[in-house]
């Protein structure tokens, strides 16, 4: 029954949008459904926008005038005649707009940049991550956005230490910045970010060949309180002494993966920060020594630490635990050493633990997980990954006290059964579940999980042979929410099970890898039910004939990402794949045996102003045109000849 004008008459605006805070999405758009006032009230409400289609753009930027936040890392067919079409637009307004996501947008280049720049003078966070285009010229024309204060560059590989420059002096007043994968970036460039930007409180270098020189000029960041540099091969020990009495702020220091560095380098950073938070430092040290634990004692806000891949002995696992009794987190994947009695120590000190990764501590047995689960009650992650001494009376235990539990990883745990998934059912809360390579469950066991954990978003099954059609619908019945779900190699399914997939509406990440048995008609009734999927991987579906790409093409509109090697794919549909999945960015195109040179050739014409990464066969490189390469090349798309 609609609501009638008298009882809107008595709410007041200012009442709407209080009441309009508190609805989730979901929730919001069926709002703004109901009637003229709630469409209004959403209208000026509305703070922050994700654009899937360029075309609606303008309508959307007119439509939400105080929008603070754009999202435009999903629009495939961005570039810089859009944008300047944007900018003649005398109807749009950006003024409001602080926050600007290009991420992955490697057709917008330094004009369209300089114009957005110049459009949004509210301005403080850009993210162009993955414009794997973006360089020097490009950053000169974001540096006009002087108001920025957060940068995200991660894997612009042709950005150099010049277009680093040309930001800094632009912009001058960044506390955050990420330069991950910017394999060009040196020391010099780092110096000049250090100098000018002193006002820094968070610096991503990860994977960068910088060298200690760079460490002494980050140590000189008088407000820095965040330092990844993950993967850093250059960097020593020596660097890391410059940080023992530099930075002074800092609370957060990552250098997992950095060959180099030893205890002896984490020693110098926690003597020198003794109000240190987290401290990541995986698959970089050999052994937690007693020296090093002599100085991890005076950590006494220390919440996270990762020190996966060192031998931990059991003793040096009590002590730790038992001086950092604020502990939330703690990696120790691959630390071989630790047994029973140092996890039943550290869940006897760390009673706040929120996150547990014991991943391959082939060690570790029910008695440990009895422990965690008994004494840490707050506990929401526990990954478990090839921990094969696991088996149902640890789950029991996980399933009688770990109420508050959001994700398991059991990926590889060959003693978990049906029963074990009986337990693990009861903790309801349950978001997140990895069961790849579980070969002693089946249907019976996922039938708890179906019927219990109704707030499942993602479950892995990956080669769980014993699964089959009955287990795939109770949990298409009962896990509503499932927006991920990995199938691949469950030779067992069927189109009888497949079509029960289309009842999970959220869905937006499927993998069928290697699913023999399923045809068309399995992949029709998906595409038809499941309107929301953006991933979807059909490698090695042998059976799937064109009547389940056609449907494919015709209903699922979302598809952004779509693998289809050693599929029986046709010329005809493959081309009306390209042309009718308008927001596809991303496609692997290797070993299509229906598929003639003409037929790649008209299907990547339709599609190739909006790809971004293609997957096709070496010889085709010299089959194709060169004129749709060069297309390809100037839309920014990355080709990988396999």
């Amino acid at each position: 029954m609609s609501m009638s004008p008298s009882i809107l008459s008595v709410l007041s605006e200012d009442l709407l949008v209080r009441v309009y805070e508190f609805l989730d999405p979901p929730c919001r758009k069926t709002w703004r459904l109901i009637s003229k006032d709630f469409l209004r009230v959403d209208s000026l409400s509305r703070t922050t926008i994700r654009i899937l289609r360029v075309e609606f753009l303008p309508t959307l930027l007119f439509k939400y005038p105080n929008l603070s936040s754009l999202d435009l890392s999903v629009c495939p067919k961005l570039d810089d005649d859009v944008v300047l079409r944007l900018a003649l637009d005398g109807t749009v307004s950006t003024l409001g707009i602080k926050s600007l996501n290009l991420s992955r947008s490697t057709a917008v280049r330094a004009r369209g940049l300089e114009t957005l720049a110049r459009m949004c003078h509210a301005l403080e966070r850009v993210d162009v991550s993955h414009c794997w285009g973006f360089g020097d010229r490009e950053a000169a024309a974001l540096s006009s956005a002087a108001g920025l204060r957060e940068l995200k560059m991660d894997k612009c590989l042709s950005l150099s230490d010049v277009g680093l420059a040309r930001i800094v002096v632009g912009c001058s007043n960044l506390n955050k910045i990420s330069l991950k994968w910017c394999m060009e970036i040196s020391d010099l460039g780092i110096d000049l970010l250090c100098k000018i930007c002193k006002g820094l409180k968070s610096l991503d270098v990860s994977y960068l060949k910088i060298t200690n020189d760079s460490i002494r000029s980050i140590a000189l960041l008088p407000k820095l309180e965040v330092l990844d540099m993950v993967s850093c091969p250059l960097i020593d020990d020596a660097g890391l002494q410059f940080l023992e009495n530099g930075s002074p702020s800092l609370q957060e220091v990552d250098v997992t993966r950095c060959e180099r560095v030893s205890l002896s380098g984490l020693i110098s950073v926690v003597r020198g920060h003794p109000d240190i938070q987290l401290l990541k430092a995986s698959h970089c040290v050999s052994e937690v020594s007693g020296s090093f634990l002599q100085y991890i004692k005076a950590l006494k806000h220390l919440k996270t630490i990762w020190i996966d891949g060192a031998h931990v002995s059991d003793s040096s696992l009590v002590t730790l635990s038992s001086s950092c009794r604020s502990l939330m987190e703690i990696g120790l994947s691959r630390c071989v050493d630790v047994t029973d009695i140092g996890m039943m120590g550290l869940a006897r000190n760390c009673l706040n633990l929120k996150t547990l990764n014991l991943a391959c501590c082939g060690f570790v047995t029910d008695v440990a997980i009895s422990a965690v689960a008994q004494s840490c009650r707050n506990l929401e992650t526990l990954k478990l990954e090839s921990c094969h001494l696991i088996t149902e009376k640890g789950l029991q235990s996980l399933g009688c006290y770990s109420k508050l539990l959001q994700e398991l990883d059991l990926t590889d745990c060959y003693g978990v059964n049906d029963r074990g998934l009986e337990y693990i059912s009861k903790c309801s809360n349950l978001q997140r579940l990895k069961l790849g390579l579980c070969t002693n469950i089946s249907d019976k066991g996922i039938f708890h999980i179906g019927s219990k954990c109704s707030k499942l978003l993602e479950l892995d099954l990956y080669r769980c042979a014993g699964f089959g059609d009955d287990g795939l619908a109770a949990l298409s019945r009962g896990c509503k929410s499932l927006n991920r779900l990995i199938l691949s190699y469950c030779c067992e399914l069927t189109d009888t099970g497949v079509e029960q997939i289309r009842q999970l509406e959220h869905l937006s990440h499927l993998e069928l890898r290697g699913l023999k048995n399923i045809t068309g008609v399995g992949l029709a009734a998906i595409a038809c039910g499941c309107k929301k999927l953006g991933y979807l991987d059909l490698k090695l579906c042998e059976n799937i004939d064109d009547s389940g790409f056609w449907a494919l093409a015709y209903f699922s509109k979302n598809l952004r990402q779509i693998n289809l090697c050693n599929c029986s794919v046709s010329d005809t549909a493959l081309c009306m794949l390209m042309s009718n999945l308008s927001r596809v960015q991303d496609v692997d195109l290797v070993h299509l045996s229906r598929v003639t040179v003409e037929g790649f050739e008209f299907a990547l014409r339709a599609c190739c102003n909006r790809l971004k990464k293609l997957k096709l066969l070496a010889p085709l490189r010299f089959l194709l045109s060169s004129e749709l390469l060069e297309t390809l090349h100037a839309r920014g798309c990355r080709i990988r000849w396999d």
